[in-house]
């Protein structure tokens, strides 16, 4: 009854509030050559609108502190109102005093299939399920403001990961793939459980010190950041050991192998050794990555 109020909240009082994504919603309908182009065009429109438009939240939000994220959808098969698809959905974060974005969630999803008709609404309904598609993107919009919440407080995300919990409990009963515990070990209902469980704990704690407490304080002291940085790939390390090959594990190094390149190949040393040691046992589809780490 808590998250029915909450939501109601959210749907009727979110009005006097600012919207909390600035996201770019694209759709790729290159494997369909030859069907009605215009569609796709409507179609991604409407997705655009849905997204940056919704109230997710009852937070009071300014321009530029919306988050940047982007929704890339790619048609794969396309029959009457039947869409198969996958959409890959990234986000990013700026870092304190600095003109620096940092990546946050970057997750490639290949089940998303969904029915849709040319200009047809699309209205989010919390307690109901109307839409695959308006219940994905929902989904989505949901853990992209919970993660951003997370690198700023401690467990700042809870709130929002339940709420995505509750989008995906409903749209179980739908049938369509991704919101099972049947359908992989590795989908939108593992991930929201996954974020909400106190066996990954240290996935979320990690989230807030990689960013809040390391690479926000950059501009004050780069080694003692990149220690922090370090101390948050520790606890990752605490948590593999408990659940090997965890599905957060691969989320969180799709949307920072790279960057975390980056910060060891540079600027004050560190204690490389002890970080590599981590990288390789925790990651090791990044080893070839981590090779460009010196000691």
């Amino acid at each position: 009854m808590r998250k029915l109020i909450l939501w109601a909240a959210f749907v009727f009082l979110g009005t006097a509030h600012a919207q909390e994504l600035n996201c770019t919603v694209k759709i790729n309908a290159d494997k369909v050559a030859g069907t009605n182009v215009q569609i796709y065009k409507t179609l991604e429109r409407s997705l655009n609108e849905f997204v940056n438009k919704t109230n997710w939240t009852t937070q009071k939000v300014k321009t530029n502190e919306r988050i940047n994220c982007s929704m890339f959808i790619t048609i794969n098969e396309f029959a009457g109102n039947q869409f198969k698809a996958s959409i890959q959905v990234e986000s990013s974060r700026p870092v304190y005093n600095s003109t620096y974005s940092t990546p946050v969630f970057n997750y490639n999803d290949k089940d998303f299939n969904f029915e849709y008709n040319e200009f047809q609404n699309l209205n989010f309904n919390p307690t109901a399920f109307d839409s695959n598609l308006v219940s994905v993107l929902a989904y989505y919009s949901m853990i992209i403001i919970g993660l951003d919440a997370d690198t700023f407080t401690q467990d700042g995300g809870s709130p929002y990961y339940e709420l995505a919990q509750d989008i995906a409990n409903v749209a179980q009963s739908s049938g369509y793939a991704g919101w099972g515990q049947g359908d992989s070990n590795q989908n939108r209902f593992f991930l929201v459980n996954n974020l909400l469980s106190n066996m990954y704990v240290q996935y979320r704690d990690a989230l807030y010190q990689y960013h809040f407490e390391g690479l926000d304080q950059m501009h004050k002291d780069q080694k003692t950041a990149k220690e922090k940085i370090i101390g948050a790939i520790t606890q990752l390390s605490y948590m593999e050991q408990n659940k090997p090959n965890s599905f957060l594990t691969r989320v969180f190094f799709d949307a920072k192998a790279d960057e975390i390149v980056s910060i060891f190949t540079g600027g004050p040393t560190v204690d490389n050794a002890a970080l590599l040691d981590k990288l390789f046992s925790i990651s090791p589809l990044n080893s070839s990555k981590w090779a460009e780490i010196k000691l």
